[in-house]
C-alpha cells in the first residue's frame, strides 16, 4: 500500500493541485470533499469532516428524518485509502482518493458501505475476484429532449465505428487509472454500449466500478454527450444493467473450477452451493442490487435482464448465469454472473450482500437445484412451483420487506447500515407513490 509520503510525493511530481476524496452512499450518489493536494498529508492522517447526515441522503437529495442519522447533530471523517490514489485523466491538475467513513475515535464507522466490505471480507473465507460488467447510453440533448447518440444496432460495425473516438478516449483514461479493458461493444439497444475493465481481486473491483462511471460520464461530456447508467432511461428501449462476475479462490485454486468437469460449464460443489445460496436469499440481494425505483421497470420477463429466481448455462433469462469458460484457460475463466444489478446499486453493498448469501449457500449446502436450460417464463406456474422458481419482487417495496425480514444479510451488513439503508430506501418509495405519473395526467378524466 502506498505511504502518505509516496502520495504526497506523487501530488508534486504530477503537479496536482486538488485532490477529490469520495465515498458513495446508501443512496448509490458518490459524494465527497476536494481538498488542497498541499494538505493531503493531515487530510490521510485525520480526515476530511463531514457531516452525519449525508449518508441519510436519498439519490433525490432529501435527507431522511427518521435514518439514525438524519438529524443535524454528529460528524465523522473521510480518511482516504491511498491504496486508491490515482491522476484523473479527464480533469486538469486532478487526482482522485477513495475513502472510509471513521468516527472521531479512529474507528469504523456503523454506517460506512465501504468500511463494512472492507471488514467483511477480512473475515471471508476466500478472495473473492470479481467485475462489474456496465452498460450505459451515450445521449444527446435535442430540441426534442434527450435523445440516443445513434440509431445502431446490437454488436453493429456501424456503431462500433461511430462510437471509435470516443471509446478509444474512455479507454485511455481507465488505463491511466489502471483499469484494462476487457471486452467492448455496442449494445441491444440504439446507442447503447458495454465497455467492461478486467476482472479485480478483494474491493478493488468496487472501488475499480466507481472511478469507471466517473470517468465515462467526464470523458462523454468532453465530446458534448451523456453516458446515461440509469437501468431504464428511455421508455421503449432496452434497460441497462451491471452484471456482476465473481469467483472464489483458495491460494492458486478457483474453488468454483470443477477440474474433472468435461463440459465448458463445468462448476465446482462449492459453486453450486455458492448458487443455492444466492437464489434463497435473492428477494433480498435485490433491495440492494436494484435498488431504484426504475430498477423494476428493467427486471421483466422477456426482456434478458432476468426476473426469476433459477439458475442456467449461458442462460440470459436466469438470476445466475454460468458462462462458458475459455478452452485454454478453464480454471481462470469459470465464474458465475449475477444479473439482476443495475448501476444504481453501492458496488460495496452489492458485494456484501452476493459474497454473505453465497458463503450462506456454502455452509448450509444449499441445492441451488438442476440449472435450468430454457426462458423460465415459459414454464407453467405448476413447472415453476416443483423447481422452487419465484418470480422477482416486482418493486422496490417488495424486495426492502425482503431484506428487512433476512438475517444474514441483516448480519453481513451490520445492525445500523441494515436500519439505516431500509429507512433511506423506504423514503425513496414513498416519495414515489406520492408523485403523480405522466401515465395519470395522461389518463385523467374529468366528468365534470
Amino acid at each position: 500500500m502506498p505511504s502518505t509520503q509516496a502520495v504526497i510525493e506523487q501530488c508534486e511530481a504530477d503537479d496536482i493541485a486538488l485532490v477529490r476524496v469520495l465515498y458513495t452512499d446508501s443512496g448509490g450518489v458518490t459524494r465527497g470533499r476536494v481538498v488542497p493536494a498541499n494538505d493531503i498529508e493531515g487530510v490521510l492522517t485525520e480526515g476530511a469532516n463531514l457531516a452525519q447526515v449525508q449518508q441519510a441522503f436519498t439519490a433525490t437529495e432529501v435527507p431522511v428524518p427518521d435514518s439514525a442519522v438524519g438529524g443535524p447533530v454528529g460528524e465523522v471523517r473521510l480518511i482516504p485509502d491511498p491504496d486508491t490514489f490515482t491522476t484523473l485523466p479527464y480533469a486538469d491538475r486532478g487526482a482522485v482518493m477513495l475513502a472510509n467513513l471513521h468516527e472521531l475515535d479512529g474507528d469504523y464507522w456503523a454506517y460506512d458501505p465501504r468500511s463494512n466490505l472492507v471488514e467483511f471480507l477480512e473475515e471471508f473465507p476466500y478472495e473473492a475476484v470479481s467485475a462489474f460488467e456496465s452498460e450505459f447510453y451515450l445521449a444527446k440533448e435535442t430540441d426534442e429532449g434527450r435523445e440516443t447518440f445513434d440509431q445502431s444496432g446490437c454488436f453493429a460495425a456501424d456503431g462500433m465505428q461511430n462510437t471509435h473516438d470516443l471509446i478509444l478516449e474512455m479507454v485511455d483514461a481507465l488505463r491511466a487509472q489502471g483499469m484494462e479493458l476487457a471486452t467492448y461493444y455496442p449494445e441491444y439497444g440504439p446507442g447503447q454500449q458495454e465497455l467492461v475493465v478486467k476482472h479485480s481481486p478483494g474491493i478493488t473491483a468496487a472501488d475499480q466500478h466507481i472511478l469507471f462511471k466517473l470517468t465515462v460520464k467526464a470523458v462523454a461530456e468532453r465530446h458534448g454527450l451523456s453516458a446515461v447508467f440509469s437501468p431504464k432511461p428511455f421508455k421503449n428501449k432496452p434497460g441497462s444493467g451491471c452484471h456482476l462476475h465473481i469467483s472464489l479462490w483458495d491460494g492458486d485454486d478457483n474453488v468454483f473450477y470443477d477440474p474433472d468437469a468435461e463440459s465448458r460449464y463445468g462448476v465446482s460443489g462449492t459453486a453450486r452451493h455458492f448458487i443455492g445460496g444466492i437464489l434463497e436469499h435473492g428477494p433480498a440481494i435485490l433491495a440492494l442490487t436494484a435498488p431504484s425505483v426504475v430498477s423494476y421497470t428493467r427486471l421483466q420477463p422477456h426482456s434478458w435482464a432476468s426476473a426469476f429466481t433459477c439458475w442456467g448455462h449461458d442462460n440470459r433469462e436466469a438470476m445466475v448465469r454460468i458462462p462458458s469458460a475459455s478452452a485454454s484457460n478453464p480454471e481462470g475463466s469459470t465464474r458465475i454472473e449475477f444479473k439482476a444489478i443495475d448501476n444504481t446499486a453501492n458496488p460495496y453493498h452489492a458485494l456484501v450482500a452476493l459474497l454473505a448469501a453465497g458463503q450462506d449457500g456454502i455452509d448450509r449446502e444449499i441445492d441451488p437445484g438442476a440449472p435450468l436450460e430454457a426462458d423460465p417464463s415459459a414454464l407453467s406456474n405448476a413447472e415453476r412451483a416443483e423447481r422452487g422458481i419465484e418470480r422477482y419482487p416486482e418493486t422496490l417495496a417488495g424486495a426492502l420487506d425482503a431484506l428487512e425480514a433476512d438475517d444474514v444479510l441483516r448480519e453481513a451488513l451490520g445492525e445500523p447500515l441494515h436500519a439505516s439503508y431500509l429507512a433511506v430506501k423506504r423514503y425513496l418509495w414513498n416519495q414515489f407513490n406520492s408523485s403523480v405519473t405522466d401515465w395519470e395526467l395522461e389518463h385523467q378524466t374529468d366528468p365534470f
